[in-house]
Protein backbone atom coordinates (compact mmCIF):
# COMPACT_ATOMS: atom_id res chain seq x y z
CA UNK A 1 0.00 0.00 0.00
CA UNK A 2 1.69 3.54 -0.92
CA UNK A 3 1.01 6.84 1.04
CA UNK A 4 -0.75 8.09 -1.79
CA UNK A 5 -3.80 5.16 -1.95
CA UNK A 6 -3.89 5.66 2.11
CA UNK A 7 -4.34 9.64 1.58
CA UNK A 8 -7.09 9.19 -1.55
CA UNK A 9 -8.99 6.96 0.30
CA UNK A 10 -8.84 9.03 3.89
CA UNK A 11 -9.97 12.27 1.69
CA UNK A 12 -12.80 9.48 -0.19
CA UNK A 13 -14.12 8.76 3.59
CA UNK A 14 -13.82 12.02 4.69
CA UNK A 15 -10.97 10.71 6.83
CA UNK A 16 -9.04 13.92 5.79
CA UNK A 17 -10.41 17.22 5.09
CA UNK A 18 -10.43 17.96 1.47
CA UNK A 19 -8.25 21.29 1.81
CA UNK A 20 -5.33 18.80 2.82
CA UNK A 21 -6.23 17.27 -0.28
CA UNK A 22 -5.72 20.00 -2.56
CA UNK A 23 -2.66 20.66 -0.65
CA UNK A 24 -1.46 18.07 -1.32
CA UNK A 25 -2.69 17.98 -5.02
CA UNK A 26 -1.53 21.43 -5.43
CA UNK A 27 2.16 20.40 -4.57
CA UNK A 28 2.39 17.38 -7.66
CA UNK A 29 4.27 18.13 -10.70
CA UNK A 30 1.81 17.99 -13.56
CA UNK A 31 2.78 14.77 -14.63
CA UNK A 32 1.82 13.42 -10.78
CA UNK A 33 -1.38 14.99 -11.14
CA UNK A 34 -2.22 13.30 -14.03
CA UNK A 35 -0.84 9.95 -12.63
CA UNK A 36 -2.96 10.62 -9.72
CA UNK A 37 -5.99 11.59 -11.68
CA UNK A 38 -6.15 8.37 -13.35
CA UNK A 39 -5.28 6.39 -10.86
CA UNK A 40 -8.99 8.12 -9.10
CA UNK A 41 -10.76 7.17 -12.12
CA UNK A 42 -9.72 3.64 -11.61
CA UNK A 43 -10.51 3.37 -8.58
CA UNK A 44 -14.01 4.81 -9.58
CA UNK A 45 -14.49 2.21 -11.84
CA UNK A 46 -13.16 -0.33 -9.06
CA UNK A 47 -15.88 0.84 -6.88
CA UNK A 48 -18.61 0.61 -9.87
CA UNK A 49 -19.22 4.04 -10.49
CA UNK A 50 -22.25 4.87 -12.82
CA UNK A 51 -23.36 8.18 -14.19
CA UNK A 52 -25.80 8.43 -11.84
CA UNK A 53 -23.75 9.25 -8.90
CA UNK A 54 -22.45 12.40 -11.03
CA UNK A 55 -25.02 14.85 -9.73
CA UNK A 56 -24.32 13.62 -6.10
CA UNK A 57 -20.68 13.94 -6.83
CA UNK A 58 -20.73 17.19 -8.12
CA UNK A 59 -22.63 18.48 -5.01
CA UNK A 60 -20.35 17.00 -2.52
CA UNK A 61 -17.38 18.42 -4.49
CA UNK A 62 -18.88 21.77 -4.30
CA UNK A 63 -18.78 22.01 -7.89
CA UNK A 64 -21.09 24.11 -10.53
CA UNK A 65 -22.87 22.36 -12.73
CA UNK A 66 -21.74 23.70 -15.51
CA UNK A 67 -17.94 23.14 -13.96
CA UNK A 68 -16.08 21.35 -17.10
CA UNK A 69 -15.75 18.05 -15.35
CA UNK A 70 -18.80 18.20 -14.05
CA UNK A 71 -20.02 18.70 -17.36
CA UNK A 72 -18.36 15.54 -18.75
CA UNK A 73 -19.20 13.38 -15.89
CA UNK A 74 -22.80 13.55 -16.62
CA UNK A 75 -22.59 12.76 -20.47
CA UNK A 76 -23.04 9.67 -21.31
CA UNK A 77 -21.04 6.45 -19.54
CA UNK A 78 -18.88 7.24 -16.84
CA UNK A 79 -15.73 5.43 -18.34
CA UNK A 80 -14.87 7.72 -21.28
CA UNK A 81 -16.00 10.51 -19.16
CA UNK A 82 -13.33 9.71 -16.77
CA UNK A 83 -10.49 9.66 -19.17
CA UNK A 84 -11.55 13.06 -19.98
CA UNK A 85 -11.90 14.50 -16.88
CA UNK A 86 -8.46 12.79 -16.15
CA UNK A 87 -6.98 14.70 -19.30
CA UNK A 88 -7.89 18.02 -18.62
CA UNK A 89 -5.19 20.42 -18.62
CA UNK A 90 -5.50 23.50 -16.85
CA UNK A 91 -4.60 24.10 -13.23
CA UNK A 92 -7.73 24.77 -12.24
CA UNK A 93 -9.88 22.10 -14.01
CA UNK A 94 -7.15 19.59 -12.73
CA UNK A 95 -8.55 20.95 -8.93
CA UNK A 96 -11.94 20.72 -10.00
CA UNK A 97 -11.41 17.01 -11.56
CA UNK A 98 -9.27 16.02 -8.33
CA UNK A 99 -12.25 17.34 -6.08
CA UNK A 100 -15.01 15.31 -8.39
CA UNK A 101 -13.20 12.20 -8.62
CA UNK A 102 -12.34 12.30 -4.84
CA UNK A 103 -16.05 12.33 -4.29
CA UNK A 104 -17.20 10.31 -7.23
CA UNK A 105 -15.42 7.63 -5.48
CA UNK A 106 -16.72 8.32 -2.21
CA UNK A 107 -20.31 7.97 -3.96
CA UNK A 108 -19.75 4.56 -5.33
CA UNK A 109 -17.67 2.92 -2.68
CA UNK A 110 -20.28 4.10 -0.48
CA UNK A 111 -22.84 1.97 -2.60
CA UNK A 112 -20.16 -1.16 -2.67
CA UNK A 113 -19.95 -0.91 1.10
CA UNK A 114 -23.63 -1.34 1.58
CA UNK A 115 -23.90 -3.79 -1.09
CA UNK A 116 -20.98 -5.81 -0.41
CA UNK A 117 -19.27 -5.17 2.23
CA UNK A 118 -21.15 -4.93 5.08
CA UNK A 119 -20.98 -8.09 6.49
CA UNK A 120 -17.14 -7.57 6.42
CA UNK A 121 -14.57 -7.45 3.98
CA UNK A 122 -11.17 -7.92 2.98
CA UNK A 123 -10.49 -4.36 1.36
CA UNK A 124 -7.62 -2.61 3.47
CA UNK A 125 -9.22 0.77 2.74
CA UNK A 126 -12.35 0.18 4.34
CA UNK A 127 -10.34 -0.23 7.74
CA UNK A 128 -8.65 3.43 7.80
CA UNK A 129 -8.73 5.03 10.67
CA UNK A 130 -8.03 8.22 9.41
CA UNK A 131 -4.18 10.31 10.15
CA UNK A 132 -4.46 10.06 13.72
CA UNK A 133 -5.47 6.99 14.01
CA UNK A 134 -2.51 5.40 12.66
Amino acid sequence: MIERDVLLNELAQGLRPMAQGIEWFDGLSPQEQYETLRFLTHHCIQARAVTEDGPEAIRRAGLRPTHTPAVLITRGPVGPQLGKIAGLTPLDERRKAFRLLVALLAVADERRRERFCSDGCGHWWHRLAGPAGR
